[in-house]
């Protein structure tokens, strides 16, 4: 066993890895780049090393760098995590070169996964399913057309050397064919330099399962049967389960055999995921094989009470695999979501700032938490947004669910927008909730997936009563609370006054009116009036109205009151005069970009009027376009940057003046 590895990556996944070898005793080298130099995985690491700038092409994408800091640090082995190098064949061969362990396949196996064209032909010699479809170079357009009408509609252009969506096309008609074929070369040379496509006939309502693997370099392989990964969104994961629910032993066998077959068949080491499309009526078809670890790995973990780390580990010091296939057995049903700062209602655009309050459920039995980041920590416009993974496990998928559920409505985060509120709207549909799973779950539950158009009249009661109780606290918690003095709500001499706390939430705004009045609140909302009694408790407020009482997790942040486990956290903007006052000035007469980026559009002339929300500054961070709008009525007087100019956060981007 190693003595000492580095870890080439950031995040979660190395704060995964430092985990597991702490528990072994294996030293921890983490590297970082500028933008992380106080992260969670740096300061969890024995060691560090600064290894570049932030963009992650001068950081984390530099095998030379990463291999001198191994060196450096005297590491015998690198632990390539996911994303980044893991799935690099000229990397591990460096690797090799250098007489340091990568942690991973062969290069040879990679090579052999990361064409998808080749790795069918191979997969289809090693007799492991195929969809239906041509895998060949031949590219010329009517060539393809006529295989694509061969194979019946609807098809699928796929790009051969990508992934995550990317050059990816479904067709339903041969006359649209040309058309989509050139849009899906075009975006395949621009994401990964290769036009290549294959084309294969779409299974309808496919289910995504993928099934892992493991095998050791003394020819022994074992599969830890099966995640379904089918609730995706543009082809990204959001939650992934494992078993897949409604598989038989008869299909869980097949399915394992191709996927040992597919392991065998490129002199597989290490751990992998052999991901199939499968039909309604229980066919399978191999679509790639991931060499390297999965995003989804912990809910394998779960059912088969593995460590799948230690066994990288292990297999890449030489030992032989852990257990044997007839070892491994599943027990109860794990449940993995992604809570990622992104705005699930604004196209899943990518939120950037200070996670200036997180709070997740704590590990236990039950649950389990893997995360790269704490509360102060920023969501940087460098990497993949992910706050943490949300995994549950119990005895069966009823009880999963219902932990998942509880485990979300558990989460408090403020500072980013998060998905949080549409992991929760989502894992409550009837297709989740009932297992009808497949590609197009969330395209089909698009109308539940909706946010309510408008907060309940209680939750605006109760949003202003915690604003107002969390800006008085004193109020609350000294021990004379009828002492005038103990008072910040407006009260006078001979009669209490009403208090009104304007509030936006989700668009619209509205105002209540509060005052304090014997033992508690009176609480308007329009013609609606409440007594309220609010007491503190060690996790927030109780609050009593109407004969009904909320345990209210609330936070107030200047401006801002968010309420957890009602909209997922969403904040009520608070106008009022004190909370306003609490606010550090916006400059005058400018508009600064909130994220480094790059100016891609400047759709207005200088010296035009604009109107409020009018958008001033096209900007593209985080592979997004993001756009910058006017912030009251007014006129642009000038730019102060140029198309294609790359900024950092802060700067001024245009002189404007309100009015």
């Amino acid at each position: 066993m190693f003595d000492k590895i580095l870890i080439a990556n950031r995040g979660e996944i190395a704060c995964r890895v430092i985990a597991t070898c702490r528990r072994l005793g294996i030293a921890t080298v983490a590297v970082y780049s500028d933008a992380d130099r106080d992260a969670r995985h740096v300061r969890l690491a024995d060691e560090a090393v600064h290894i570049g700038a932030a963009p992650a092409a001068e950081s984390y994408l530099r095998g030379d760098v990463l291999l001198a800091a191994a060196r450096q640090a005297g590491a015998q082995a690198i632990h390539p995590g996911y994303g980044f190098l893991s799935e690099n064949a000229d990397f591990a061969e460096a690797c090799a070169t250098a007489g340091v362990v990568f942690i991973g396949p062969p290069p040879q196996a990679i090579r052999a996964m990361g064409d998808k064209s080749a790795a069918k032909a191979l997969m289809q010699a090693a007799g492991v399913p195929l969809t239906p479809g041509y895998h060949g170079d031949e590219q010329d357009a009517e060539f393809l057309r006529a295989q694509a009408d061969a194979i019946g509609y609807p098809v699928l252009i796929k790009a051969s050397a990508g992934g995550g969506g990317k050059g990816m096309r479904r067709v339903d008609r041969s006359e649209d064919f040309v058309a989509a074929l050139a849009s899906c070369q075009r975006e395949a040379q621009s994401a990964f330099g290769n036009a290549h496509v294959l084309v294969e006939k779409y299974v309808e309502r496919p289910r995504h399962i993928e099934i892992q693997v493991f095998a050791d370099s003394l020819g022994n392989v074992v599969h830890l049967f099966e995640r379904d990964c089918s609730v995706q969104r543009r082809h990204q994961k959001v939650l992934e389960e494992a078993p897949a629910p409604g598989m038989t032993a008869e299909r869980r066998a097949a399915m394992g055999h191709a996927a040992v077959e597919a392991a065998r068949a490129v002199g597989y080491v290490g751990a992998g995921t052999v991901e199939f499309i499968a039909g309604p009526q229980g066919d399978f078809y191999f679509m790639e094989m991931n060499t390297r670890l999965q995003v989804e790995h912990p809910v394998t973990e779960c059912i088969t009470g593995t460590d799948l780390v230690a066994w990288q580990l292990r297999v890449a010091s030489g030992e032989a695999l852990p257990k044997r296939q007839e070892e491994l057995e599943i027990h109860g049903h794990a449940i993995e979501a992604r809570l990622y700062a992104e705005d699930a209602d604004r196209g899943f655009l990518p939120s950037i700032g200070t996670l200036r309050r997180l709070r997740l459920p704590p590990d236990d039995g039950h649950v389990r938490v893997d995360t790269g980041v704490e509360e102060g920590d920023a969501i940087t416009p460098y990497y993949d947004p992910m706050i943490a993974k949300l995994i549950v496990w119990d005895v069966d998928r009823v009880a999963a669910l219902r932990r998942m559920r509880a485990a979300l409505a558990q989460c408090e985060i403020a500072g980013v927008t998060t998905n949080v509120d549409f992991l929760r709207r989502l894992v409550a549909t009837d297709s989740f909730s009932h297992a009808r799973l497949d590609t197009a779950l969330i395209e089909r539950e698009q109308a539940a997936l909706q946010p309510a158009a408008s907060a309940d009249d209680a939750h605006w009661m109760l949003a202003a009563l915690a604003a107002q109780v969390l800006r008085t606290p004193a109020a609350v918690e000294r021990t004379d609370p009828h002492s005038p003095w103990s008072m910040e709500d407006g009260w006078r001499m001979g009669e209490r006054a009403w208090t009104g706390i304007e509030l936006e939430h989700r668009g619209e705004r509205r105002r209540v009116a509060l005052r304090t009045g014997g033992q508690g609140w009176d609480v308007a909302l329009g013609e609606r009036q409440a007594k309220a009694t609010v007491r503190r408790e060690a996790d927030g407020l109780r609050v009593g109205m109407e004969g009904r009482q909320w345990p209210l997790r609330a936070w107030r942040d200047g401006s801002r009151v968010h309420l957890f486990g009602m909209d997922g956290g969403q904040p009520w903007l608070i106008h009022d005069a004190i909370a306003e006052a609490d606010q550090p000035a916006v400059e005058a007469g400018g508009l600064t970009a909130p994220m480094p980026g790059r100016v891609i559009a400047l759709p207005v002339v200088p010296g035009a009027k604009v109107a409020k929300g009018q958008p001033l500054v096209v900007l593209e961070a985080m592979k997004m376009e993001h756009s910058l709008n006017a912030p009251a009525d007014g006129v642009l007087k000038a730019y102060r940057v140029r198309e294609g100019e790359l900024v950092g956060e802060g700067v001024v981007l245009v002189e404007f003046e309100a009015g």
